[in-house]
């Protein structure tokens, strides 16, 4: 079950365009994967309710509310060809102090226990620990700890305090620490909301809706069309470099329920590929064009790695294409939790969002992609559905 979790995480990092009618770039999956930077993935054992699905590098993993963290397990994906070492790694378990170094996906602990964990420890070895450093911290007594990296304690054992989330990151040796101003931003007990924007990029809109988001400290979900993306790459870039997700919509636009298994492969690999390409992110998150989707797409995505996202409040912009209407759908009805749909091509839909990002900032939420919501919410699993993440 651990080996199909992380072939579905890796398939959704590395999956690649596959040519339909000339207009899908190609590029084989293997080569994909070869460009792709090692990355840390890691799960948390849920007192009563089991294993979060893997978190991807640097990603907040979490316990959802009522319940506590009693067990860690953590892998690679991306590893170099050839370069022998694993990831190992061990917990400071609430009344048996340390436990015994494990690696590779394996459980830190005994699952039937009910004592919290109150420290780990993270290290690489092999040929990995002369290439690579591995950074890691907890969220203890309310407040992320300072990076912990190759072995050091994260976490304050012996004093009663339980660990409340875990980061990993793998970084090149001597790289110097991951960013930390995007997780490191977000309180868990303020309320967040995720706007999304669909459909682009479009030039007169998206670049003013990122500059709103930058001048309110906010970030954003994009969902690409694929073959809008080399026109503008800038943007695509852009929205990393500012924290924002980016995120899938098809390559053209194309419902999922009308595609074999094939085509979906290649409309999102394809968009994958052109959104990489433009940013250095591949997207992990899909949104179905319309809303539409069936068991057959969803087990389509699940083997790609990838959740399919919808949305709690439709703004329907992209029927009224009026500012005020768009403005009062959000700022009427938007509930801690929420997942916002927009669509960045149309005027009215920039002027909505100038409105919109600053005035849920004045009203205390914080602005969160869609992937950083999930994260401090209980987590998101390939294939599934999610509308909202509301307590």
């Amino acid at each position: 079950m651990i080996k199909k979790v992380i072939v579905k995480l890796m398939a959704g990092l590395a999956c690649a365009g596959i040519c339909a009618g000339g207009s899908l770039m190609t590029a084989r999956a293997d080569e994909t994967a070869a460009q792709e930077p090692m990355k840390a993935i890691y799960s948390t054992y849920q007192f009563g309710q089991g294993w979060k699905p893997y978190v991807n590098d640097n990603m907040p993993c979490l316990p959802a509310a009522g319940t506590y963290i009693t067990g860690m397990k953590a892998s690679l994906v991306n590893q170099p060809e050839g370069m022998t070492g694993t990831i190992a790694y061990k917990v400071n378990l609430s009344g048996s102090g340390w436990l015994d170094w494990v690696e590779n996906a394996a459980d830190s602990n005994q699952t039937d226990t009910d004592m919290p964990l109150e420290a780990v420890s993270v290290k690489l070895t092999g040929q990995l620990e002369e290439n690579y450093d591995i950074y890691y911290k907890v969220l203890q007594n309310g407040a992320w700890t300072e990076w912990a990296m190759n072995g050091a304690e994260a976490g304050a054992s012996g004093v009663g305090q339980k660990i409340d989330g875990i980061r990993i990151s793998a970084v090149a040796k001597g790289a110097g620490e991951p960013e930390d101003s995007v997780f490191g931003a977000i309180d868990p007990n303020r309320p967040m909301v995720a706007l999304t924007f669909d459909d682009g990029p479009q030039t007169g809109v998206t670049n003013r809706i990122l500059a709103s988001l930058a001048a309110n400290g906010g970030r954003a979900t994009f969902f690409m069309v694929g073959n809008r993306v080399p026109g503008h790459a800038a943007y695509v870039k852009q929205m990393a470099d500012q924290g924002c997700e980016v995120a899938n919509h098809t390559y053209d636009h194309k419902y999922l329920t009308s595609l074999s298994a094939d085509g979906i492969i290649s409309q999102v690999g394809a968009t994958n590929q052109v959104i990489a390409n433009a940013s250095g992110v591949t997207p992990t998150l899909l949104r179905p064009c319309g809303g539409y989707y069936n068991a057959a797409s969803l087990e389509t995505l699940g083997n790609m790695g990838m959740p399919a996202i919808m949305w709690s409040i439709d703004t329907r912009d992209w029927k009224t294409r009026n500012t005020q209407s768009t403005v009062n759908a959000v700022l009427n009805n938007v509930k801690d939790g929420d997942i916002v749909l927009m669509h960045d091509l149309y005027t009215a839909t920039g002027d909505a969002a100038e409105i919109i990002i600053p005035a849920l900032t004045e009203r205390g939420y914080q602005l969160v992609t869609v992937s950083e919501l999930a994260a401090y919410r209980g987590g998101m699993a390939p294939g599934h559905v999610y509308n909202s993440f509301r307590r």
